[in-house]
């Protein structure tokens, strides 16, 4: 899976706990009717991956998707998801396509003459 869109904000990269845990957000900005500010997290070394990224760059970012239950002090069960960001590529802006140059009427060869009498094979 993936999501493209321009990025909104890098945060830097935090530890979590004493495992050495490391994560990194990014926030990207969908491009479609409704923009949609999509955070991806960036995990261990893959935080890394977006130190070469600013603020406004057109990106896409293969994601994995990760879900996982928690069982509070009371004893509800309760789910998280995580939308985890695995690889970062910037989105190269694309030139306007430029349409083929139109034939001029001297390209195409006059249709033979056709008349009543032969024979058409068409059905109609």
């Amino acid at each position: 899976m993936e999501v493209t869109g321009k990025i909104k904000m890098i945060d830097t990269t935090k530890e979590v706990g004493s495992s050495g845990f490391r994560k990194r957000d990014v926030v990207v900005t969908t491009d479609e009717q409704y923009p949609q500010h999509i955070l991806v997290q960036f995990v261990q070394d893959k935080c890394d991956l977006l130190n070469g990224f600013a603020v406004g760059e057109a990106v896409k970012i293969d994601i994995n998707l990760r879900g996982r239950e928690w069982v509070n002090p009371q004893g509800e069960t309760v789910y998280f998801n995580t939308i985890q960001g695995w690889r970062i590529g910037k989105l190269q802006a694309e030139a306007p396509q430029q349409a083929p140059p139109m034939p001029t009427a001297q390209a195409f060869e006059p249709a033979p003459s056709f008349t009543e009498e032969e024979h058409d094979d068409l059905p109609f």
